[in-house]
């Protein structure tokens, strides 16, 4: 048995810190970086040693927008996440979670994750145990199953007030005074178990199945700040809120308040909203300001637009409007090839088209902010690539265009429509967000929006776009990094991980940051009940451990399962 159990030889190191690349190398040993020093400086044989010369060694990136909380439940593996170098995932954004939960409320649960994050309840139904009802149950639940990541849990808005309000909570009723000291007990308890933080949602985005807002929608500034006050008695936690930022001076006001009463950080979900394109400026401009005056605020800003996936077998298929289309595909059923194959016909295609009429894929999104994904994606497409523009040039209709390429490759086709973020038909914007030093990486939603979005790669778009590719001009590769790595880790308050250097975890990547891309999303139905889901493969991730254990070699999982749940509250979360 060698000194160290890895070393790491001649790589580029980007310790997370933000500092510039050095080349260096670096031995791990119990799941702990031991040493990490210029090349040759570290004494010591290793049970095995990585040659990683023209590599880019990286610390293990932490996503801390994701919604796991169903697959974490039946799952070991935490995809398409674990495919992109993420080694660490927080969930429970966003207000939805499954706990607190009252057997009678199961349902509404499910129902409210369907209808926010777009997972299928049918999954949902089977693949969830329910052995929980508060939230210290469902973490330990959690804590059961080791996994290819690290995952951690937050409080979620929306179960908290169905659990206290029931009914009243679900139609959005103003909380009382004792629905409010009740709920911040139990934020208290939470953060106390092991809850990383406090998360909700007040967009009007984010409805249940049946088309309900969500409970945290409405719910009143004394709600929320008397919430935010469980966080200072547990003196731990973090605040994570999405908004629409309608009328923003009271939104931003409210964020004042709750971290002035919780003592605590709070992060912000961040995008370049259509409607009012330039209103991240003044986003911005609070935060900074908030942060001088002696608080903790960040925003979590997206490393691309977030996009809708329209297909034939995607949740948007705009053909599913045509009766002739819904006739070839009742007696194909879920055979896409054969629909495809079907659909080919000159004469099926026009009764289809002709169905369509002024169809509302047109209305809803419009042509000029529709693209071909192709198999490499490009996420910052040209407006002149648009399905709009390629259609006047071949004085065609677009609907047409996007019809042929909805059928090619047996039906597997997705086409790619940047809804947020992307106002101005370029990421010009993003690139003074992920500089901004009060910007950590955000927003991946990695296992949600299962049939729409596809969005968990975001950590390869940042490294490949940003750091190589982008036409508009690069970000330097430290910032980047930093920026997935120790910048997420201390937002939620994970300090142990994130960063090269002694004493920290073990997440580590080795990329060939040369070869480094995502491959287009693809259908699978591998969820429970024979669910659908998005996923989305990579390559240029050589290797790639959690706590110094290789979870993926090239891509392909090792079947090692060093993943635990992370408590926030507790010293030692196993």
């Amino acid at each position: 048995m060698g000194t160290h159990d890895l070393l790491i030889k001649g790589a580029t190191i980007v310790d997370g810190n933000g500092s510039p690349p050095t080349i260096g190398d670096l031995a791990v040993t119990n799941g702990i970086i031991t040493h990490l020093e210029p090349p040759g400086n570290i004494d010591g044989s290793a049970t095995r040693t990585i040659q990683a010369e023209g590599t880019l060694v990286t610390p293990g990136f932490v996503d801390i927008h994701t919604h796991y909380d169903g697959q974490a439940t039946w799952d070991s593996q935490m995809l398409p996440s674990s495919w992109h170098g993420v080694t660490t995932v927080v969930m429970s954004n966003c207000g939805v979670g499954f706990a607190p939960v009252k057997p009678h409320d199961r349902d509404r649960l499910i129902e409210l994750m369907e209808g926010v994050e777009d997972i299928p309840g049918t999954a949902l139904h089977e693949g969830l145990d329910w052995r929980w009802e508060s939230m210290d149950e469902y973490l330990n639940v959690l804590s059961e199953k080791h996994r290819d990541v690290d995952i951690a849990a937050q409080f979620p808005h929306g179960a908290l007030r169905l659990f206290v309000m029931g009914e009243r909570g679900a139609n959005g009723d103003l909380a009382t005074a004792d629905d409010i000291a009740e709920m911040s007990v139990l934020t208290e308890q939470a953060i106390l178990a092991g809850a990383l933080g406090f998360t909700s949602s007040r967009t009007k985005n984010h409805r249940t199945l049946k088309g309900a807002y969500t409970p945290s929608l409405r719910a009143g500034h004394d709600e929320l700040v008397g919430i935010a006050a469980g966080l200072r008695r547990a003196g731990a936690g973090v605040l994570q809120m999405v908004s629409d930022l309608d009328p923003l001076e009271d939104e931003l006001d409210l964020y004042r308040k709750m971290l002035v009463a919780s003592g605590r950080p709070l992060s912000l979900s961040l995008l370049q909203v259509h409607r009012d394109p330039e209103q991240w400026k003044s986003v911005i401009a609070f935060i900074e300001q908030i942060n001088g005056e002696g608080h903790t605020m960040r925003a979590q800003v997206a490393a691309r637009p977030v996009g809708l996936l329209i297909g034939l077998q995607a949740t948007v298929n705009p053909l599913m409007r045509s009766a002739t289309y819904r006739s070839i595909a009742g007696v194909h059923g879920s055979d896409f090839a054969a629909i495809a194959r079907a659909l080919s016909s000159f004469e099926v295609k026009l009764a289809v088209l002709n169905d369509l009429g002024d169809d509302q894929l047109r209305k809803n999104v419009g042509f000029d902010n529709i693209f071909s994904l192709g198999a490499i994606p490009d996420y910052e497409p040209d407006p002149s690539s648009s399905f709009a523009a390629r259609a006047a040039v071949a004085g065609i209709e677009p609907m047409s265009l996007a019809y042929d390429e909805m059928i090619a490759g047996s039906g597997t086709a997705l086409l790619y429509a940047p809804i947020i973020n992307y106002a101005h038909g370029n990421l010009d914007h993003a690139a003074e967000m992920i500089a901004n030093p009060f910007c950590v990486a955000g927003l991946s939603d990695g296992g949600a929006h299962v049939g729409t979005i596809c969005d968990a790669s975001f950590p390869t778009t940042l490294l490949a776009h940003w750091g190589r590719d982008r036409a508009r001009g690069v970000l330097p590769i430290e910032m980047l990094v930093a920026s997935q790595t120790r910048k997420t880790a201390a937002t939620v308050g994970l300090m142990d991980r994130g960063l090269l250097a002694p004493g920290m975890r073990a997440d580590i990547n080795v990329i060939d940051h040369s070869s480094l891309q995502s491959f287009a999303p693809e259908i699978h139905y591998d969820l429970p009940a024979n669910g659908r889901r998005l996923l989305q493969r990579a390559q240029g991730y050589r290797h790639t451990f959690v706590a110094g254990i290789e979870t993926y070699a090239n891509g392909e999982f090792t079947g090692a399962l060093p993943g635990r749940l992370v408590r926030g509250a507790r010293s030692d979360p196993r």
